[in-house]
């Protein structure tokens, strides 16, 4: 049987590697305790399951749902974005509902992309930005992510024969893996570069309320400049030279739109998973250029329909209903950001804490400095912790691993003490 030439760059996933390795050592007997997946363990709040548990009961829910039938649904997003952000949006032309925004960053490149044009993506950067140019049979230039530049790429770095052919950048901040956060400054120059160079500028915002202010250094969520290691743990460098400050006004997690307000190139993608806690729902949306969002529609009209009604009831109960479960939300992953890294500290890995997200992103001690997915498969094979390798997240990741903070503390605590004994 022969299959498309399209599916050859989409055989290795860094989440289904570290599947098997996790069911190997379960297998083998360890008790497993699984970082490697930034899958929410909190509850969706009551009054978010109580309407869809009400749409239940009523029949008219029960059939497809066309684009006509979530106006509703469009016009809550709508009043989010305008109440967070102070941007108007039109919810006819300018909003769509996505099955998660995995759904919008992977279907946006056909509708963007014809063969061999490139998209300029973040390395290290999710997996499914990547997976979505591939299938649009396009091309990949990576930005590379340093330490030194705050995780931020530099665009005067993309060659000129690469830019000439490139018609999409994708960017995604707080940012998973690295954890860190732009400042608006930098959307600024985002959208100047893409309007230059005449790029759609495409942002994955799944972690926009995941931020911990009461933390904020200015440096992107990357602490101090030095840190000391124990042991065989050695002394590592991290960023100097932090971008601009926020402007006192704007959010920690600025949006595209804050930098194009008339969305002139933009399209911007969110999910209920991370704020609300409706990974397992997959509800998200886009937020955009008209034209964007109408030609990433039409792509979604050929995929599939909507999500069952009640769904998105519940979606529009979380927008706009009581949010003090995302300020929980937000309480309990920075009092786990807090216990792994003073356990980490403790124990002579001295990685820096970040100010967003629910992952630890924490580069590997010396021995295993080029060996990212060894570490994390024999990491779980000897002590049941599951972690996702860097090399996972693209070339720029190698050297670093990504924890998820998606346990209580106790258990958090016990999964660093399985890993001091490990090293």
């Amino acid at each position: 049987m022969q299959f498309a030439k399209r599916l050859q760059p989409l055989q290795f996933n860094v989440f289904a590697e570290m599947d098997r390795a996790k069911a190997k050592a379960k297998a083998a007997g360890q008790q497993l305790i699984d970082l490697s997946l930034g899958s929410s363990d909190l509850p969706a709040d009551a009054h978010v399951i109580e309407a869809i548990a009400q749409s239940l009961s009523d029949q008219s829910t029960h059939g497809y749902l066309l684009f006509n039938g979530t106006q509703a649904f469009r016009q809550a997003a709508a009043n989010w974005y305008e109440q967070k952000f102070g941007i108007k949006v039109d919810p006819e032309t300018e909003v769509l509902p996505l099955i998660g925004s995995q759904e919008g960053t992977a279907h946006l490149p056909l509708a963007v992309l014809n063969p061999g044009d490139f998209a300029l993506l973040l390395d290290p950067g999710y997996p499914s930005h990547a997976g979505g140019v591939y299938l649009a049979s396009g091309q990949i230039y990576p930005m590379p992510l340093r330490e030194e530049n705050n995780f931020l790429p530099v665009f005067s770095e993309i060659p000129a024969p690469v830019l000439a052919q490139s018609r999409m950048m994708v960017l995604s901040y707080p940012h998973n893996p690295t954890s860190a956060i732009a400042p608006l400054s930098f959307f600024q120059e985002a959208v100047a570069f893409c309007q230059a160079n005449n790029l759609v500028l495409v942002h994955d915002f799944p972690y926009v309320d995941l931020v911990f202010e009461e933390t904020g250094d200015g440096q992107g969520g990357q602490g101090d400049k030095e840190t000391r290691r124990q042991g065989d743990l050695r002394e590592f460098a991290s960023p100097s030279s932090p971008p601009p400050p926020l402007p006192p006004s704007s959010p920690l997690a600025p949006s595209i739109f804050q930098a194009d307000p008339d969305k002139s190139v933009s399209i911007e993608f969110f999910t209920l998973s991370k704020s609300y806690n409706m990974g397992g729902f997959r509800i998200g949306y886009a937020i955009g250029n008209a034209e964007l969002i109408h030609a990433l529609r039409q792509v979604k009209a050929a995929v599939d329909f909507n999500q069952y009604r009640g769904i998105l009831n519940g979606a529009i109960a979380a927008l706009t209903g009581p949010q003090a479960g995302v300020n929980a939300a937000v309480a309990t992953f920075k009092q786990r950001r807090d216990a792994f890294i003073n356990a980490l500290h403790g124990i002579g890995w001295q990685v820096p804490t970040p100010q967003a997200t629910m992952y630890i992103w924490a580069k590997l001690p010396p021995h295993w400095s080029q060996n990212s997915i060894d570490f994390c498969t024999e990491l779980v094979e000897q002590t049941g912790v599951a972690a996702s390798p860097g090399a996972g997240f693209g070339k720029s990741g190698e050297g670093y691993v990504r924890f998820a903070l998606v346990h209580e503390p106790t258990i958090l605590t016990t999964a660093v003490e399985r890993i001091a004994k490990f090293l």
